[in-house]
């Protein structure tokens, strides 16, 4: 009898291991793919061939990006919307900026965690990379409103930051595009491996059979569809495809000229309330809900549903240590702070 329940044991065992890798071949075969833990690969991923990572450039990259003076008011810093304390966004439905105003299409800040994955940037996909998006927010009227003359001015009239430019790039010339290429760098390094990862790779005692279950039911029920790659997100998709969506008339954006909206990730996704692209729900589960209905025309019950959200555990990972940086003093021919 007890040699007969050790055998049990044992197929039961074997069983669950089988069902695990049946599952890990599930999901690479439906394009979900890990942040790689080799540094190699994981360079060959996150780099720029046309703006390298190198330490001096990401350290350099850092102050800028938690540097207020780079807005025109000098309280904004591209932490302000992105704040990496607390998942990378801001915790408010429409992104707020100069002088105190609302992103006017009521737009949503998206994380800055694991943007280096994602196949294009801003909601609309307008911008191909993180060089070129680090140009826009700067710019932008409602966000940090500063012109390229004055946040070169800014940032060449502080002798350390000239030095620093120096160590990074071999010389001391400073330029909007230099300076947006410098955060940009730092911006990639932004990335947080989960156990879901180790689970890609190969451990597939790495996520509970909870956490298991929830995933097959994300890919049997066709969420990976959108929700795939190493982002999970980042591709354009139609939104909404099939059903309307019941808070489409809280702002006025549309998409791109195609009506396609850049899927956001779901990597720390418990962290990045409130979702889709106007920030209008906070509770994750009923965003599920809202994704199942409207993009694959299915209702889930409230058990696939918590299912789901249990497998998003899954894909919290461990953040970069940062550091708050110490930036440089200001001079005698710094461009003074700006409120109008």
């Amino acid at each position: 009898m007890k040699k007969s329940l050790v055998s049990m044991v044992a197929i039961l065992a074997l069983s669950t291991a089988v069902n695990a890798e049946g599952l890990l071949d599930q999901a690479k075969k439906s394009g979900l793919s890990p942040i790689p833990s080799d540094k190699a690969s994981l360079m060959k991923l996150i780099d720029n061939p046309n703006n390298p990572i190198t330490e001096e450039k990401v350290e350099l990259g850092k102050k800028l990006f938690f540097d207020p003076r780079l807005s025109k008011s000098s309280l904004i810093s591209c932490n302000t919307c992105h704040n990496l304390a607390i998942g990378g966004v801001d915790g408010v439905s429409a992104a707020t900026g100069h002088k105190w105003t609302a992103n006017p299409h009521h737009l949503n800040s998206p994380t800055v965690y694991n943007a280096v994955f994602m196949g294009s940037q801003f909601w609309d996909g307008r911008d191909p990379d993180l060089e070129k998006q680090a140009q826009g927010p700067m710019q932008a009227a409602p966000e940090m409103a500063i012109s390229k003359e004055m946040a070169q001015a800014r940032v060449a009239s502080m002798p350390a930051y000239v030095e620093e430019f120096k160590k990074a790039y071999g010389d001391e010339k400073i330029t909007f595009e230099r300076i947006s290429d410098t955060i940009a760098t730092f911006e990639r390094t932004l990335v947080t491996p989960s156990r879901f990862d180790k689970f890609l790779e190969g451990d597939t005692k790495a996520l509970s059979d909870d956490e298991k279950a929830g995933l097959k039911l994300f890919i049997d029920k066709g969420c990976v569809s959108c929700h795939n790659g190493v982002a999970l997100g980042g591709s354009m998709q139609p939104f909404p495809a099939v059903k309307p969506f019941k808070y489409a008339k809280v702002g006025d954006f549309k998409g791109d000229k195609n009506g396609m909206v850049k899927v956001p990730t779901l990597r720390n996704i418990n962290q990045t309330a409130p979702y889709f692209h106007n920030g209008t729900v906070w509770s994750l589960a009923e965003a599920v809900e809202i994704m199942a209905e409207t993009q694959l025309g299915t209702t889930l019950t409230k058990d696939e549903t918590a299912s789901i959200v249990t497998f998003f555990k899954a894909l919290e990972g461990k953040k970069p240590d940062i550091n708050y940086p110490q930036l440089p003093e200001v001079t005698k021919t710094t461009p003074n702070p700006d409120m109008n």
